[in-house]
């Protein structure tokens, strides 16, 4: 499943975009007092739920796609992904809470300023995550061209040296 790693720069847009919407739109249904607010921001928390579900496990292939992981890369890759599912499960717990209360006819004024705030905590969530990762392909080069133009450099040195090497053990032997 090596294949997905490839959509990961393409697929974490959406689940920031869906859920940063949501927020908003949570704030709007709570303001405005409209349903039509509410029931959209139900909405796009789902497909944020969705999407980051996508995100991460596009993003696990990514990581084990590629080789060139360091001491510090690594670090960073580990904070990212850490920030990345407590993105993904706290927006999954706040999706199953919010569907429960909608669904029992108890989610009043007060659970939607309740879940603007709780919004406003995973919007942390997802900045953080996006800050780790953009750390590793802007200033790492993580999965681009770059790394991967290095990448062959690196494999075709380590060819050039191994051919050398073999002439000069044959010159040696004789």
């Amino acid at each position: 499943m090596e294949f997905l790693a490839q959509f990961h720069p393409k697929i974490i847009h959406f689940p920031i975009a869906f859920l940063l919407v949501y927020l908003l739109l949570e704030f709007f249904g709570a303001i405005f007092k409209k349903d039509f607010f509410s029931k959209a921001a139900h909405l796009f928390l789902l497909f944020g739920v969705l999407g980051a579900l996508a995100a991460v496990l596009t993003g696990n292939q990514a990581e084990d796609a590629f080789e060139g992981w360091n001491k510090t890369t690594s670090a960073i890759l580990e904070t990212h992904s850490t920030y990345a599912n407590i993105t993904l499960w706290y927006f999954t717990v706040l999706l199953v809470i919010r569907t429960f209360l909608v669904l029992r006819k108890k989610f009043s004024n007060l659970f939607k300023y309740l879940f603007c705030l709780l919004g406003i905590v995973g919007a942390y969530f997802i900045y953080q995550t996006g800050e780790h990762g953009g750390e590793m392909v802007f200033k790492h080069g993580i999965g681009t061209q770059f790394h991967i133009k290095a990448d062959e450099m690196r494999d075709s040195l380590k060819e050039i040296i191994s051919n050398q090497q073999d002439k000069i053990d044959s010159l040696i032997s004789k």
